[in-house]
């Protein structure tokens, strides 16, 4: 079976829209209650949980998009170990995969509450269908999928608020409620899709591919210090600087300067470890040029910033 990798892009997590729990005397029982919103190709179900257990069994017909939004559950699935499920974490568990669920600090005043949202199968494959036919992945054999392999991740903020946006139309009362959800788990899916192909490009060195996509990203990886224009990276691809762009907003749901700005966190992340190298210096030698833009750019995608992250992987403090 599948094993378990994260496709964020940063450890920054964002919190859906968390609903309000089940009055206390409607409660059916104290372990995943649930409240079902059907809809057409779709249905939304709440599980709260208010007593510690442990291998609550589940499972469903549909692929389930599930997202944690209070408390904190451990999740057993595919036969792999146990891993701590909390807000603002996601998890796709295929059809009719059997999960198991322990719910370790429950209680009445300190619930679980989690999402799952079952999508019914023709509306994936339509999904996909659409993004194949109107926007192919660049290079042969090389289509819109969702990899079973990359089922855990951290919501980013436009996940987040689709999934919110789910939430909302489940829970209203319009008669075009079927409708609205259907554009709205598209745009989940092709988010999540576009999440992955994020997810497989971080071993791309490692790849033999010469899609345009990978040799891009190999050139933005080699001159990452440098001062990297999109000129110079659409010439050396042989594409338009327009080009260039649908190129990264159709694979990957970001624009080539967000990439590169992604990359050169990460290289800041791992610089951060050095406890002798000043903040300035991790700046410009991950690429940035101005170092109060790279401190707000890290905190937007980190949720800290640089001092802070390095003083929670580094045990002494700083040189600031």
């Amino acid at each position: 079976m599948p094993s378990f990798v994260s496709i964020s892009m940063s450890k920054y997590k964002v919190v859906p829209q968390i609903p309000e729990l089940t009055h206390e005397h409607s409660l059916k029982t104290l372990v995943e209650n649930r409240t079902i919103y059907n809809l057409e190709n779709c249905e939304l179900n709440l599980f709260e949980t208010y007593e510690k257990s442990s291998l609550v069994p589940l499972k469903f017909n549909d692929l389930v998009v599930t997202s944690m939004l209070r408390g904190k559950k451990i999740m057993h699935l595919f036969d792999d170990p146990g891993f701590d499920y909390l807000p603002g974490e996601s998890v796709i568990i295929p059809a009719n995969e059997e999960m198991k669920i322990d719910f370790p600090e429950a209680t009445m005043d300190k619930p679980t509450q989690c999402l799952a949202l079952a999508i019914d199968n023709a509306k994936i494959i339509e999904t996909l269908n659409l993004l194949n036919e109107k926007y192919p992945k660049e290079g042969q054999d090389n289509y819109w999928q969702l990899d079973e392999r990359n089922f855990f991740f951290y919501n980013n903020q436009d996940l987040s608020a689709t999934i919110s946006k789910l939430i909302t139309i489940c829970q209203s009362t319009s008669i075009t409620k079927d409708i609205l959800a259907d554009l709205t788990l598209q745009e989940l899916l092709i988010r999540i899709a576009q999440s992955q192909t994020m997810r497989s490009i971080e071993s791309v060195d490692q790849k033999t591919t010469s899609t345009y996509l990978t040799q891009i990203i190999k050139t933005i990886r080699e001159n990452l210090t440098s001062k990297l224009s999109l000129k110079m990276i659409a010439d050396r691809a042989s594409l338009s600087t327009a080009s260039l762009y649908r190129l990264f907003k159709r694979e990957l749901g970001i624009s080539p300067v967000e990439f590169i700005i992604l990359e050169r966190i990460k290289l800041a992340k791992r610089l951060l470890k050095n406890e002798n190298l000043y903040i300035k210096n991790v700046s410009f030698e991950s690429g940035f040029e101005d170092c109060n833009y790279f401190i707000r750019a890290f905190k937007y995608h980190e949720g800290i910033t640089p001092k802070q992250y390095r003083e929670l992987n580094n045990k002494s403090l700083p040189l600031i």
